[in-house]
């Protein structure tokens, strides 16, 4: 019986941590969606919309180092960009 389970850990840390993993959107992110959110403007990006387009098309989301555009200030951040169903969500984190 403890074999058994033993031989079964494996597969479930498996299934957890494929569940886990970010997916590619069903419908791929066009670059009117990326450029509606504005993060062009709000932060200092040094990626290029269509690197973040293929990160976001290709995994789903996509963490860039940036910065808050504010002039005269430096607020480093992480930008983090998430394809849903129900378009692009984004969020920021101090550094």
């Amino acid at each position: 019986m403890l074999k058994q389970l033993l031989r079964l850990i494996p597969g479930a840390l498996l299934v957890l941590t494929c569940a886990a993993c970010s997916l590619p959107p069903e419908n791929p992110v066009t670059r009117e969606q990326l450029m509606k959110t504005r993060i062009y403007n709000a932060y200092i990006i040094e990626e290029s919309p269509e690197q973040v387009l293929n990160a976001l098309n290709s995994y789903g989301e996509v963490i860039l180092a940036a910065k808050r555009n504010v002039p005269g200030k430096n607020y480093p951040v992480h930008v983090k960009i998430l394809a849903t169903s129900e378009g692009l969500e984004v969020l920021d984190y101090d550094r």
